[in-house]
């Protein structure tokens, strides 16, 4: 059973919530000036990927800063504002600014942030976001990347990074069913328009505002990296049911 989340009078009364919003106010800025942030570099020394969450704020943000060292300014404020986000530091109000920030800038935010970011920013426009479609449109691309995640860490973690594609399986997916659960079947590699015809269905989302953008930034970059989507396509040979887009 799935453990039931919090109310919000459940976490205002948390006393681990107090301290996680300790000092917040030191981290809320006023209106800031993006354009200038996008020019101004986070200097503070060798870039460190965080991992994890801090109790104290003050060391949370600290760390996350030099997640960023080395990037724009921007992308740190960004990465700040899901923090207080999840933390409900003057919810509405923070909520405000990033959708704001979002309206503004999503252009530069989904060519710079790496897909951790994208997918935390989708995450948190599915739950605050105003707009239900800019909601739904955000856990759309969630949940791609989460999926993503999942069926790469499974592959890792199996050690099955170091196989290699079987030729005489993927002959024989042209021309027999190979059944997987409730119906389902193993994708047709190589000629399968499932997911040619899944982009289809999704390229109308893309122009939805910022969620619409990440949820593209998102499927393209699913084409590039090392992911079932990249590996599929280098074995994919009917060009009429390609599922990428090769100026992305």
């Amino acid at each position: 059973m799935v453990r039931r989340r919090k109310s919000r009078i459940e976490r205002f009364f948390s006393l681990n919530q107090h301290r996680k919003r300790w000092g917040a106010w030191r981290h809320i800025a006023g209106d800031p000036d993006l354009a200038a942030m996008r020019e101004r570099i986070v200097e503070v020394g060798e870039a460190v990927q965080t991992r994890g969450s801090e109790k104290s704020l003050d060391r949370h943000l600290a760390n996350l800063m030099r997640e960023f060292s080395g990037q724009a300014e921007l992308l740190f404020h960004h990465a700040s504002l899901i923090v207080l986000i999840r933390r409900e530091v003057r919810l509405a109000e923070n909520v405000g600014r990033f959708e704001a920030l979002w309206a503004q800038e999503a252009e530069f935010l989904c060519r710079h942030l790496n897909l951790r970011w994208l997918i935390s920013a989708a995450d948190t426009l599915a739950e605050h976001a105003a707009d239900p479609q800019a909601r739904a449109v955000a856990m759309m691309a969630s949940l791609l990347g989460n999926t993503v995640k999942i069926g790469e860490s499974d592959r890792y973690i199996r050690g099955a990074e170091t196989l290699v594609p079987l030729p005489e399986r993927i002959e024989g997916l042209q021309t027999k069913l190979v059944p997987l659960f409730e119906g389902m079947s193993v994708f047709t590699v190589g000629t399968d328009d499932t997911l040619r015809n899944m982009y289809w269905r999704l390229e109308p989302f893309f122009a939805a505002g910022a969620a619409g953008m990440i949820l593209r930034t998102v499927y393209d970059r699913m084409q590039v990296n090392d992911t079932a989507f990249a590996r599929l396509r280098v074995l994919h040979r009917r060009d009429r049911t390609g599922w990428w887009d090769d100026e992305a």
